[in-house]
């Protein structure tokens, strides 16, 4: 029996797929735009998108800690290095050959397509059923620091890159004319 669009799993798809969306449209946005902060309001859109996906998923700390960490320190501080670092004129009106999009735009399906097909094609182990998952703060916080353990560490070393990246940026400030 096929839910309808009204019934509680009806909303739940419609809510998914306009999460889905979200994100999707601010990749696009944070890739396809010309000026850097407009970029940076992209990235803050999708990493929203990407919350509300933990949130749908039943995981509002990890839903939290996107919005805490990615877009309350990642993208705040990209913004404060794109407002202090000196403008490079010259940079900016460089052309970009047309090759290089139609470069990524193969790169990126060649990708896609060896990823769709892995999750196809590809065996799937069960999860193991021994534990319940509860999103309890207790129980994310045992997995991240026993099972998780680099992925928690991962996310510590993409913050310095951020930060390191912002303050390579901000370095010269901005010089009097």
């Amino acid at each position: 029996m096929n839910p309808s669009l009204f019934s509680p799993e009806g909303l739940a798809g419609i809510i998914f797929l306009i999460l889905i969306g979200v994100t999707i449209l601010g990749a696009i946005i944070a890739t396809c735009t010309k000026r850097l902060i407009r970029s940076v309001t992209g990235l803050a859109v999708c990493f929203v998108g990407v919350a509300g996906l933990y949130y749908f998923l039943n995981s509002p700390f990890v839903a939290m800690m996107e919005l805490l960490i990615y877009v309350g320190a990642v993208c705040v501080t990209i913004a404060f290095a794109i407002m202090l670092a000196e403008p490079d004129e010259a940079r900016l009106a460089r052309k970009i050959s047309g090759l290089s999009g139609g470069l990524a735009a193969i790169c990126g399906g060649a990708i896609a397509f060896a990823l769709g097909y892995a999750a196809v094609n590809g065996t799937w182990m069960a999860a193991p059923a021994a534990r319940a998952n509860d999103g309890s703060l207790k129980m994310i916080g045992e997995s991240l620091l026993t099972r998780y353990s680099m992925v928690f560490e991962l996310i510590s070393i993409v913050l310095l890159v951020a930060i390191i990246g912002s303050m390579a940026l901000a370095r010269g400030g901005r010089r009097e004319e």
